[in-house]
């Protein structure tokens, strides 16, 4: 073997998509999105990229070593779901995942607010994992049986690994809640500053209410008894109360339409500099 080969030839662009991706060959053909069903694609896409780029900074700074582990593999679910998501959104307009990854710029993003929120102390991670977790599992939950094969598919083997991210985030509540006096403070600020975003999770539009009719989507307002549901039974266990009064505020949100808040941008910046620093580089 050369010098100039001694890593082999691993593109990723050249593995086939794992088999959530009904209908669709390892070439990229088969399986084409609607747009409206790629915008939708879009937008899960986008929340579990970020959610993933956001807990891999954790990796080596977690307060034990096996949460580290922990952490990484939670956000590797996320890569992968994020990865089938982004690859069916782009066959509507031929772009690949790793285009829609890094080449655009912060206003083309559709992630959800809650998802771009820093990580903060490790309370804050816990009580953001806690809410994505619970309603993506609600929501992967109804998405199996969507009308269209492809998103069926990804939420089939998503919620499958959603469910171990909300019982780990659950565990973390429960352990952070009835540990220290500091610890259960700070996860009681962490729901705080977490709970306002939690609206826009579950607000439907006009996108979401033409799939919904024809049963390729959920409408998000329709997984909040479900999610309301779990969220009251871990507080409880954890004798923690819901945000009121001045705490309870909500998020103008806009993710979902290309504004998002300051978080962002150099979230994006970090994850896409090694790909915009050296375009069309391959291993």
């Amino acid at each position: 073997m050369s010098v100039e080969d001694h890593h082999g030839d691993v593109s990723v662009d050249r593995l086939a998509l794992a088999e959530e991706l009904a209908g669709t060959a390892a070439d990229g053909s088969g399986a084409v999105a609607t747009p409206d069903a790629a915008e939708y694609a879009l937008r899960l896409g986008d929340d579990a990229l970020v959610l993933a780029q956001q807990l891999g900074m954790w990796i080596a700074r977690a307060p034990e070593l096996e949460e580290d582990v922990a952490l990484g593999n939670i956000a590797l679910d996320l890569v992968g779901h994020a990865r089938s998501l982004l690859h069916y959104a782009g066959t509507a307009s031929g772009r690949s995942e790793d285009e829609l990854a890094y080449w655009r710029d912060e206003p083309e993003w559709r992630n959800a607010w809650l998802f771009e929120q820093p990580n903060g102390d490790f309370a804050h991670t816990i009580a953001r994992q806690l809410v994505a977790s619970v309603f993506l599992f609600e929501l992967y939950s109804r998405l199996v049986d969507s009308a269209d094969p492809t998103i069926a598919a990804i939420a089939a083997k998503s919620v499958k690994e959603v469910d171990y991210h909300r019982d780990h985030a659950t565990q973390w509540v429960l352990r952070l809640a009835g540990g220290t006096e500091e610890s259960r403070r700070r996860m009681i600020v962490a729901i705080a500053d977490t709970w306002p975003y939690v609206d826009e999770l579950v607000a439907d539009d006009a996108l979401v209410e033409r799939l919904a009719a024809a049963g390729i989507a959920v409408l998000p307002s329709t997984l909040w008894p479900a999610f309301d549901a779990v969220i009251d039974e871990v507080f409880a266990e954890a004798a923690l109360e819901r945000p009121a009064g001045r705490t309870a505020f909500i998020a103008s949100g806009g993710g979902r339409e290309g504004r998002h808040t300051e978080h962002l941008g150099p979230l994006l910046a970090e994850m896409q500099v090694l790909a915009r620093a050296h375009p069309g580089a391959s291993w």
